[in-house]
């Protein structure tokens, strides 16, 4: 997402399918809900709670359960399925006509119907809005939107693009009911009226509630009675002791990775604490990379951005700031992701070399040490931010090549600044909207993309990005996306850094969590039950 809020999550072969068809919906599930109201702890905030706005993991956490999508992704899938459609297909082969057909008897939870309508109103309105902090940015293929009769809703593209489906079964394509919200101003009052598994019954800066909504035709089996979210703001150690101390059922995002890698030592099981806790790992394709100004005087510098990528030790940093609930990174594109490659790796190597940083230096004529700001943002990314920004400094100077510090700002500054062209190297985190190469690549580096960092390559956006987006065979475009990582490994824009592991810790009474956790980054209320 847009630079989403990113915490460790901690901190697959896409096949969007040669043929153009999604699936037929036959499932109903609905409110036939068992077990008991589960409570859940994280540090994220939910930034909003209208669609048209809000895209960071909070947010989006409320999206996917409050909300339908025309389609989503199945647990530990990466093609998206029919949701509140029956089925959908591209109706031409040039992946610019998307065409999807509406169960039957789909309702919101006021009761009212959903139809093409309301599938309508909630695209035009989330591009008519446009709001900074909103996923109109995903859509800008989108021409207009058609509604033939109350059921058939027609997407028609300005150019082609195979990943539309996955887009818009995203937390990006929520339908909302159109006599509930405004056509062209967010909904501020802190409610939602959606159509998916659950309704939010109250929200504050604290607490969110939810219930089981009986009015839910889709694919989700529910087998709690509802959630309760409760909010921690980034106290870690607030969120570990209410986990302990038996006041949240689960701990999602935002415990420090020393503490999830204690209890994993111990087995799972806390001297001080009543019961035994389960730590439940799953598949990640977040990460974060060092992001470097092409046009700032000392990180423009095509030499002292080779010497860093030979100087960063990714795997002593991962040990020493994340306890190793994280993995090193050499690709733009994760693992578990078409188009996977080595590219960094290969270019410039695992382990560290002084002499092949030094090499490079010196063939641009640098012979002093180079003086270097990292600058940092506190939470944003992460609460070891500032810890792994400052162990990189400590591997750079220890070179003695480099006269490195840390600079770590709020991050709104962090956002004008970066804007501003103020900063030389900085860092980014990047949850995907959706599990494809595409989501990794043109927001990256396509025109307006969201990095700030004045790179710009022909080929990359003329070329690799416009072919890949229109290839119906995802498959098929590893080759191109190869490609384009080797041209970055060469010209560095960006240096990746890790990828993230997710997990989750909950009492031994809570099961159903390794079907929330995936590359997908749907967490599933409906999964988890408790005993």
């Amino acid at each position: 997402m847009r630079m989403r809020d990113q915490w460790l999550s901690l901190p697959l072969g896409v096949g969007l399918a040669a043929a153009l068809l999604t699936g037929c919906g036959s499932d109903q599930g609905g409110s036939g809900s068992t077990g008991d109201t589960v409570v859940m702890g994280m540090s994220d905030d939910i930034q909003a709670t209208d669609p048209a706005s809000g895209y960071d993991p909070g947010s989006w956490l409320l999206f996917n359960n409050v909300f339908q999508s025309l389609l989503s992704f199945p647990n530990g899938g990466t093609e998206p399925e029919p949701e509140a459609a029956k089925e959908c297909h591209f109706s031409d082969s040039a992946t610019k006509v998307y065409s999807c057909t509406l169960r039957p008897g789909l309702r919101f939870s006021n009761g009212n119907a959903l139809t093409s309508k309301d599938v309508k109103f909630s695209f035009d309105r989330m591009m008519k809005i446009n709001d900074d902090a909103g996923p109109a940015i995903m859509f800008p293929m989108l021409d207009k939107v058609e509604t033939p009769d109350a059921r058939t809703v027609v997407f028609r593209l300005t150019y082609p693009d195979a990943t539309f489906p996955s887009k818009i079964a995203s937390g990006a394509g929520s339908i909302v009911d159109h006599t509930a919200y405004p056509s062209d101003a967010l909904r501020k009052d802190g409610k939602a009226v959606g159509s998916g598994p659950y309704r939010l019954d109250s929200f504050d800066k604290n607490e969110a509630a939810f219930s089981v909504n009986d009015k839910y035709r889709g694919t989700a089996k529910v087998k709690n009675t509802g959630v309760t979210l409760k909010f921690f703001h980034g106290d870690q150690t607030g969120l570990k002791k209410s986990l302990l101390d038996g006041d949240v059922d689960l701990a999602y995002r935002g415990l420090a990775a020393k503490d999830i890698a204690d209890i994993q030592a111990a087995g799972g099981k806390d001297a001080d604490a009543a019961s035994q806790l389960d730590v439940v790992e799953g598949t990640s394709a977040e990460v974060q990379h060092l992001v470097f100004n092409m046009k700032d005087p000392v990180a423009g510098k095509l030499a002292v951005r080779k010497a860093i990528a030979r100087l960063i030790d990714r795997d002593a940093l991962i040990d020493e700031v994340y306890d190793n609930t994280a993995t090193s990174l050499y690709s733009i594109i994760p693992a578990g992701i078409t188009g996977h490659t080595t590219a960094f790796f290969d270019t410039y190597g695992a382990r560290p070399s002084t002499s092949e940083a030094r090499a490079a230096l010196r063939a641009d004529g640098i012979t002093a040490k180079v003086k270097l700001t990292l600058w940092s943002t506190p939470s944003r990314y992460g609460p070891a931010t500032d810890a792994e920004l400052t162990a990189i400094a400590k591997q750079l100077n220890a070179s003695g090549l480099f006269d490195a510090d840390v600079k770590s700002v709020a991050f709104a500054q962090y956002e004008r600044d970066i804007k501003s062209g103020k900063y030389g190297v900085y860092v980014k985190g990047w949850v995907p909207d959706y599990p494809d190469p595409d989501n990794f690549t043109q927001p990256f580096f396509g025109k307006d993309n969201v990095l700030g960092n004045n790179y710009a390559n022909s080929a990359i956006t003329g070329t690799i990005i416009p072919q890949t987006g229109a290839q119906s065979d995802r498959a098929a475009t590893s080759k191109q996306y190869e490609q384009l990582q080797d041209i970055v490994a060469r010209q560095l824009p960006i240096l990746p850094v890790w990828q993230a592991k997710q997990y989750a810790v909950a009492r031994d009474n809570v099961y159903g969590l390794e079907n929330c956790l995936d590359a997908s980054t749907v967490f599933r209320f409906w999964e988890i039950s408790k005993g």
